[in-house]
């Protein structure tokens, strides 16, 4: 039993978050997103970009919001990140998330722990709202969603068109901090990464990850 017992600790050590290299992590970030673009409505995209693309993407993204990706051994097999709402100055409090997981890798808890972790570093940046939009039909994503703490607060009916089939997105929204009057504006990436709890963060992810 022992044996078995060390064994097991050893393959979950394998496990690990951190945020996401833009130039060594696009391809395979990207062969995690592909199958959502080329066989579903889960994502209202058309095209799969190409790596030198989503290498952009990822550094215009990460230059304001965390990025993190779970990896096992050598192979990621999830993402999560944030990203800008709305442009309107008054919106700078808030963000959207966005997560994928490879089929494989569902129903095992790093989702959760993923997005867990997401939310405390936006937290600690300063944003104060997240939101999310999930194109229907996705039951597995509504519940997820609902299971983190999301409330739905509306819906936009037959808004994209993808396989065949008008989607409507279903909206949520999900509230990191107090409401306070004249929030600090959030910090950039940059500047999280030097704070004194975003390790603190990491490594709470990292032993979850690995209970």
């Amino acid at each position: 039993m022992r044996l078995v017992n060390n064994v097991i600790g050893r393959l979950k050590d394998h496990f690990q978050i951190r945020l996401i290299n833009s130039t060594t992590d696009a391809g395979a970030v990207l062969e995690v997103y592909k199958p959502y673009i080329l066989n579903t409505s889960i994502t209202f995209e058309y095209e799969v970009p190409t790596i030198k693309e989503f290498e952009e993407r990822i550094k215009t993204i990460t230059a304001e919001f965390p990025w993190l990706v779970c990896r096992q051994y050598d192979k990621i097999v999830g993402y999560a990140y944030g990203s800008r709402h709305r442009y309107r100055t008054a919106y700078n409090w808030s963000a959207e998330s966005t997560i994928y997981m490879r089929s494989d890798f569902h129903r095992k808890g790093i989702g959760k722990i993923l997005y867990n972790t997401l939310f405390s570093l936006l937290r600690l940046q300063g944003y104060i709202n997240v939101y999310t939009g999930v194109g229907l039909p996705n039951i597995k994503s509504e519940s997820f969603h609902e299971s983190m703490g999301f409330e739905q607060i509306g819906c936009f009916t037959k808004i994209g068109y993808k396989m065949g089939n008008w989607h409507d997105v279903k909206w949520y929204q999900k509230h990191l901090s107090e409401h306070i009057s004249d929030p600090p504006t959030p910090k950039l990436t940059a500047d999280l990464t030097s704070d004194s709890m975003f390790q603190p963060i990491m490594t709470k992810a990292n032993c979850d990850l690995n209970v």
